[in-house]
């Protein structure tokens, strides 16, 4: 037979092995040195927001990522209960990615406009008050703690190194965009959604004296998965800007 010199002699057999092994390896290896990236560029996503990564910040300083992911697999009960599954897409901005499978609370990949903004706060300050069975952690600080964005612009720009594409123009307006979000009569809102489309502004917090931590959590949560418009997804082609 002619896989007996094989099964007789290792020496042949672990020969056999890493030809195969290489030429698989190459198959799956070779494609991506002519490739810009593996990622498929999807219409309606950018950069977050001064005010969303202001707010994502928060949101890894806290922990939040401890007990929610965002990533919606592609499993059925995944689907039916939270919305489209995660594109690979969604997440190229993100340093760190929040992908992951631990869930002690829902997957916020699609959390955004799914709630109100005064439901979101009060969630944030005392959960039960919401959701009575709830475990999640209560985070009043974060609407008495006023939001230091004095480093916003360096923050930025670290991020525009890494990939990003903040462009100059955002650099140069960021905290006037970020102030801009917190307050729907600054005149400063029509560049902002020119910077920045689809950006929700409000009152997050319900003051409207000063922006506070719980503005930019706020914000960021309210954009999580809003930015692809599903209704003209096809994942079988296309979707690029």
């Amino acid at each position: 037979m002619t896989h007996e010199p094989f099964e007789k002699n290792s020496i042949i057999l672990l020969i056999g092995i890493l030809i195969m092994v290489s030429i698989g390896g190459l198959v799956q290896i070779a494609p991506l040195f002519w490739i810009d990236s593996t990622i498929e560029k999807v219409s309606g996503m950018r950069p977050y927001s001064p005010l969303e990564q202001a707010g994502r910040n928060i949101y890894v300083r806290e922990g939040c990522y401890l007990c929610h992911s965002q990533m919606i697999r592609t499993l059925r009960d995944e689907v039916e209960r939270y919305g489209h599954y995660s594109l690979a897409a969604e997440s190229m901005y993100d340093h760190p990615f929040q992908w992951g499978s631990k869930r002690t609370g829902p997957d916020l990949a699609r959390v955004g406009g799914k709630y109100s903004d005064a439901w979101q706060r009060e969630h944030l300050i005392n959960p039960r008050a919401v959701v009575p069975e709830s475990i999640m952690p209560s985070y009043p600080w974060l609407a008495t703690t006023k939001l230091d964005y004095s480093k916003i612009v360096e923050n930025m720009q670290t991020l525009n190194m890494v990939g990003v594409p903040y462009t100059q123009d955002m650099l140069a307006k960021a905290k006037v965009d970020l102030e801009a979000q917190a307050n729907p009569d600054s005149a400063g809102v029509k560049d902002l959604l020119a910077r920045y489309p689809k950006a929700k502004v409000g009152v997050f917090d319900g003051n409207a004296q000063e922006i506070t931590e719980l503005d930019a959590v706020i914000a960021y949560l309210q954009m999580l998965g809003t930015l692809v418009d599903f209704a003209k997804f096809d994942a079988s082609g296309p979707n690029l800007r």
